[in-house]
């Protein structure tokens, strides 16, 4: 049923107003199978999300590769958010669909997740003497990441690759440390 919902997603013109009907379809099954397993659309559009955000999930977790705890606190988060775009970018519908919901994408277990994690990479990127909080800095930089300031600025001519760059460079600079 995942697939077959990962599918339409990755598929459809206009993600926000795909139906659990057209998913059911999709997947071979009636829709009350679909709400049996879900709940809901919004339930559906979180258990798609987070089995597409896993890998990142458990690379963060395990501190694998650009997320290794002797890497300089900087790039990781650079590295993190770059992660978390690319997400987004590689997700693009799905995203879309999540964050038009009608519950907010921040009270999802992904956002609240990716929340946590950004709170304590900047605990130790950021000197102490700075007074700064990591927890509204988290929130402000995650608003980076959010799908329609993502397709306002695609829509306004950035390609994928300088987004990225463009995110990195805001990253780096809204920490005023050298990475």
């Amino acid at each position: 049923m995942l697939d077959a919902a990962a599918t339409v997603f990755a598929t459809t013109p206009a993600p926000e107003s795909v139906t659990m009907g057209t998913i059911a379809a999709a997947a071979g099954v009636g829709k009350g199978t679909l709400f049996r397993a879900f709940g809901d659309r919004d339930g559906l559009l979180d258990a798609l999300a987070a089995e597409r955000f896993r890998p990142l999930r458990t690379a963060v977790e395990h501190a694998e590769g650009d997320f290794a705890t002797g890497r300089p606190a900087v790039r990781r988060i650079v590295s993190f958010l770059d992660a978390v775009l690319r997400f987004k970018l590689e997700n693009h519908n799905l995203m879309r669909a999540r964050e038009a919901a009608s519950v907010t994408s921040r009270s999802s277990d992904r956002y609240r997740w990716t929340y946590d994690v950004l709170c304590g990479m900047l605990a130790d990127a950021l000197p102490a003497s700075t007074h700064r909080s990591p927890h509204y800095l988290a929130h402000a930089l995650l608003a980076l990441v959010q799908i329609d300031l993502v397709d306002e600025l695609l829509a306004g001519g950035l390609s994928p690759d300088e987004l990225r760059r463009q995110q990195a460079a805001q990253v780096t600079a809204a920490l005023a440390i050298r990475s």
